[in-house]
């Protein structure tokens, strides 16, 4: 390590956890090079063991005092603090949905302000939102909530600039094929078996949380219309049906396709047993919409016995909540698909306490929507055949969803083999 000229403007951090097998201080120092900084290491505290965390103190400088707050923000969601121990700094929200100049901008790691000489932990965490300070309705102390900038209230306290602001990575798993925060490289040519394995490893370990009742362990899936069309929803189905998934997010077109491959038989129009088009297939989707507005929503559908298979069925038998957020392109759309995308947000964000593992199947809209609201230490996978969703997911800010690039229907039929059994079929 060379240490450069110290610059004009300087401050020291410090980065505490597993910073170093995970070569998340490497990234730190490449980053502060590559903008053009300097930095000195002041102290490192190595764990001995894989379970130790490490502590590291570094002097950083920039040339000036702009360059080195925007370098130090752009660090922080890697989990690098500022040692000032002043207050956080807060102004009052200017309009309805308005943030005031220079407002925190939140990342997905568990997040504390600084108020009266207390650090207080904010609520779940949410990338991309703002650190409100909510007095004390009486003598009690004042809280800190991330919201999002369209609940801000005119007047609200937001917090401004840097100072006064911490964050923190979530610990990796003790277990070197465990989940690692930021560790996760995307590749088509990682071995499919171990991936595989992690996934239901994950999820027997979130239904063990359910059961001793401890709180968490919820799973949620995200779903793409690929599901339907590559013939996974059936095994994803069998999945909700026998408690491995307890929420689902999706959209108008897997909702609607998921409805028609169990209702007709096809999917896009085309036959999910033979491959081929059926006649007058085009109109499928469009005929399956309108018979569920008919009866006015899934579950009137489900309970009516015109629906009596598939994913959102076994949903609605099992009490299990979905949200479907709809987008400029829906046909229809289904009763159930919330239409503004802002309340849709809202609608998934109401939905995610107690959720500690997510699954994302074939989507990017979904993906990237659900990455978003996602605390960092919740276990993210991502399957897709497209290397580049998992990609464009890490690059949104959510370093620690784990990309497995494949076939997602012969990975969601892998894993419900695995988690529910093997179902006996014909030939097999």
């Amino acid at each position: 390590m060379t240490t450069a000229e110290q610059g004009a403007s300087s401050e020291v951090v410090h980065l505490d956890g597993h910073v170093v097998d995970s070569l998340l201080l490497a990234k730190v120092l490449d980053t502060i090079v590559d903008a053009g900084a300097t930095y000195e290491i002041l102290e490192l505290q190595m764990g001995t063991t894989t379970t130790d965390p490490s502590h590291v103190r570094i002097r950083v400088s920039a040339a000036d005092e702009a360059g080195l707050d925007a370098l130090l923000a752009e660090v922080q969601v890697h989990g690098v603090n500022r040692e000032d121990a002043s207050d956080a700094e807060f102004v009052g929200a200017p309009a309805n949905g308005v943030l005031p100049d220079g407002f925190y901008s939140t990342t997905n790691l568990a997040t504390w302000a600084r108020v009266d000489g207390r650090w207080i932990e904010s609520g779940r965490p949410e990338m991309d939102c703002a650190l409100v300070v909510v007095p004390a309705a009486s003598s009690g102390p004042s809280t800190v909530e991330m919201v999002p900038m369209h609940r801000v209230r005119a007047g609200d306290r937001v917090v401004t600039g840097w100072r006064g602001v911490r964050v923190e990575v979530p610990s990796r798993a003790d277990d070197a094929e465990g989940f690692g925060f930021m560790t996760s490289e995307v590749s088509s040519e990682k071995p499919k078996a171990v991936s595989l394995a992690r996934v239901a490893t994950s999820l027997r370990e979130a239904r063990q949380r359910r059961n001793a009742g401890t709180g968490g362990g919820r799973v949620l899936a995200v779903c793409g219309p690929a599901v339907v069309h590559t013939g996974a929803a059936p095994a994803l189905a069998r999945l909700v049906r026998e408690g491995w998934v307890q929420l689902l997010f999706a959209g108008n077109g897997f909702a609607t396709h998921d409805i028609e491959s169990n209702v007709l038989g096809t999917s896009l129009g085309v036959s999910l047993g033979e491959g081929v088009l059926a006649e007058h297939g085009h109109a499928n989707h469009l005929r399956v919409i309108n018979e569920v507005r008919r009866f006015g929503s899934i579950a009137a559908a489900v309970e009516a016995g015109w629906l009596r298979a598939g994913v959102l069925y076994e949903c609605v038998r099992a009490g299990v909540p979905f949200v479907l957020g709809g987008s400029v392109r829906d046909d229809g759309p289904l009763p159930d698909v919330i239409s503004d995308t802002v309340a849709a947000a809202d609608a998934m964000r109401a939905q995610l306490d107690g959720v500690d593992v997510a699954v994302m199947l074939a989507t990017t809209l979904h993906a990237i929507a659900t990455g978003n609201l996602l605390p960092a230490g919740v276990e993210t996978y991502c399957v897709d055949i497209n290397q580049a969703v998992v990609t464009k997911l890490a690059d949104r800010g959510s370093h620690q969803a784990l990309g497995i690039v494949t076939d997602v229907g012969l990975f969601v039929g892998d894993l419900s083999d695995r988690l529910c059994g093997v179902e006996s079929e014909p030939g097999r």
